[in-house]
């Protein structure tokens, strides 16, 4: 049959967002002088190659778009800011930015309809007349038959490819009355399906009115695969992606949910790197280029507090030794979030951020850290005077002074039997990092400690004739220097901390106290999908000639819930271990299940006068119980309820992580 010429069809490539809908855009129309006869649709011819080739990433103007990005302009972490967050029910929301430049991978075409002839001229074709507008895409064509055949007018040989090609035809219809934005949805709707390489739209003069041809080319079978520039990519993760496809026709829509599969492998472990490229070699080679933005050049740079350059103190080798973010590595986030973490946990800058942009057209990235320091190192000092609280009701809730807790009252004993431990003190102490997440302090306190009754006057001995003071004397003068040194993690839930404390009396005076006191202090969290498990432990020792009421005291809100402050046991040595789950329940509110467990080790008697012997202290024991945590400003508001091994229950209440 003779091809209808008096039509005319023009395409230009343009990006489209998504497969569906189709949008529509301008038309271009070319106007003609003389009078002559072209291929209906002859012009329209959308291929895989253009599409392919439009759809590259240009991986520089990735990179570029850092300097304009609300999020990446300036990477910053300091100690308020978390790039993951959440109690990890997602990843990290700052990684859109991938999906920001993404672009499409298949592109359209627009069509234009113009008219071989003046303007106003009437085509007769099949006995019937159509006024056709140069102007117009609205102007409908009966169509009488619709067929799908190969680029040179032939049958498929594969019938399921035909069937593809049918099957994505929404408008194209026999015996329907088409206009021109129908037949170009239709064309964009067949590469849509993503089994073909190209599709030109033929009209053809029959007997019964216009036959339209769907003339298609298939894409090739995918046999084999080469991808570039992917360094850090693990190879059976893009093996895996691609092995179902192999000896199959290379599908565009799978195609391009691979792309979104890799460019996510990325976004997930916050590193810069995408898909920029996808090429189709003859043979069904299927060429994938891959750019990563390597590390190029990092550098320092001091700030003062009001974003002002500044000379900075701190060398920047010092900085530069603690990053495990180094030249030639593909650039992570995540990793440029625990370099920060840990520029932070040495103490000796108050605020860091890392700004990455990119190092020319290199495809790299050049990083500079911007760091505010804070005074290197830190004197304090401070003095004091403090008594017990023995009785009424914030005795039992909010807990007694060390003393009151190895001589207070016991079961059964009356409150007017204990004694108030009075203390005068004055200290001084240094505290400073000295290496990445360790701080130490070293410190000197003088303390006068005596005890007294409800009176006001000076007591030697307890209720139970058990000796107040080491020196016989109504107060005991000691100095004591102290050593410490502090290990903490990051702030995540996760994170680590761990504390070692040492106290040695100095013989000052021949009256002075002269003894030694060691305490550790372990904490370690796991995180476990929405919950979290705490352990903790602690334990001490003290050596020498030190007051009874001294002597470290077991059981209570910090101790072993379960029990009153102190009423497990009081000793020269003791350990507690504490386990805890948390999970969150409303807003700032967590729910906690808890059991700790303390022992004095046995060395109650060896405390002078043994004060927990006469009170029938067990020395060691359990509780275990369940609580709520609500999160504020002063940390977090702990209200516990707790049984001990004895099957007595008692409430707890607390501020702040335990000790």
């Amino acid at each position: 049959m003779q091809e209808n010429k008096s039509f005319h069809f023009t395409s230009s490539t343009v990006k489209i967002p998504q497969f569906f809908p189709i949008n529509h855009h301008h038309h271009h129309h070319h106007r003609h002088n003389h009078r002559h006869h072209r291929p209906l649709f002859a012009d329209l011819n959308l291929s895989l190659s253009s599409v392919i080739n439009n759809s590259k990433h240009s991986f520089t103007h990735f990179i570029s778009s850092l300097n304009t990005h609300p999020i990446l302009t300036k990477l910053h972490f300091n100690n308020n800011n978390n790039i993951n967050d959440n109690n990890n029910n997602n990843k990290p929301k700052l990684f859109n930015i991938f999906r920001s430049t993404k672009l499409p991978l298949l592109c359209s075409a627009s069509l234009a309809l113009t008219k071989a002839d003046e303007e106003g001229t009437e085509l007769t074709q099949s006995s019937k007349s159509y006024s056709v507008s140069r102007n117009s895409d609205d102007e409908r064509v009966l169509i009488s038959e619709v067929l799908v055949r190969n680029k040179d007018g032939d049958e498929l040989e594969r019938k399921d490819l035909e069937e593809e090609a049918i099957a994505a035809l929404k408008r194209c219809r026999p015996n329907s009355a088409l206009t021109l934005r129908e037949v170009q949805e239709d064309v964009h709707r067949i590469i849509g399906s993503g089994y073909f390489s190209s599709c030109m739209p033929v009209a053809v003069d029959t007997r019964d009115g216009i036959r339209l041809v769907f003339q298609v080319e298939p894409n090739q079978d995918f046999q084999g695969l080469i991808c570039e520039g992917a360094n850090v990519l693990p190879t059976k993760f893009v093996e895996d992606k691609f092995r179902d496809g192999y000896g199959k026709i290379v599908n565009i829509r799978r195609l391009d949910e691979v792309i979104n599969s890799i460019n996510g492998w990325y976004m997930e472990r916050g590193l810069f790197g995408l898909v920029s490229g996808v090429e189709i070699l003859s043979g069904g080679i299927l060429r994938l280029q891959v750019s990563e933005a390597e590390v190029n050049n990092i550098s320092i740079r001091f700030l003062n507090k009001t974003g002002e350059p500044t000379t900075g103190k701190t060398r920047p080798e010092t900085i530069l030794r603690q990053l495990n973010t180094k030249k030639g590595q593909v650039y992570s986030m995540l990793q440029a979030k625990r370099d920060v973490d840990t520029l932070l946990a040495m103490g000796i800058m108050e605020d860091v951020s890392i700004v990455p942009q990119p190092a020319g057209d290199s495809g790299k990235v050049d990083l500079t850290i911007n760091a505010v320091e804070r005074v290197s190192g830190g004197i304090s000092a401070g003095g004091g005077i403090s008594s017990g609280i023995t009785s009424g009701p914030l005795a039992g809730l909010i807990g007694r002074t060390p003393g009151t807790l190895v001589h207070g009252p016991h079961g059964n004993q009356p409150n007017n039997s204990s004694p108030t431990i009075t203390r005068i003190t004055s200290a001084i102490e240094y505290s400073r990092p000295f290496r990445p997440k360790w701080s130490g302090t070293a410190g000197l306190t003088f303390q006068r400690a005596g005890a007294r009754d409800d009176k006001g006057n000076p007591m030697i001995r307890d209720f139970h004739n058990c000796p107040l003071t080491a020196s016989g004397n109504n107060h005991d003068d000691m100095v004591l220097a102290k050593v410490e040194s502090v290990y903490t993690g990051s702030s995540d839930p996760s994170s680590s901390m761990f504390v070692v404390t040492m106290e040695q009396g100095l013989p000052v005076w021949s009256e002075w106290l002269v003894f030694n006191r060691v305490t550790v202090r372990a904490r370690k969290g796991l995180v476990f999908g929405p919950a979290r498990l705490n352990l903790s432990l602690s334990g001490g020792h003290v050596v020498g000639n030190f007051p009874p009421h001294e002597a470290f005291p077991i059981g209570g809100t910090n101790s072993v819930r379960g029990y009153e402050e102190g009423d497990i046991g009081s000793g020269r040595s003791y350990g507690v271990g504490c386990g805890e789950i948390s999970f969150p329940l409303v807003g700032p509110v967590e729910g906690v299940m808890f059991a700790d467990y303390g022992t004095d080790l046995g060395s109650g008697p060896t405390v002078p006068g043994d004060p927990a012997g006469p009170r029938s202290k067990p020395g060691s024991g359990y509780g275990y119980g369940v609580g709520v945590r609500v999160a504020s400003p002063l940390g977090p508001l702990r209200l516990e309820y707790a049984f001990s091994d004895k099957g007595k229950g008692r409430f707890h209440f607390g501020v702040g992580q335990r000790n």
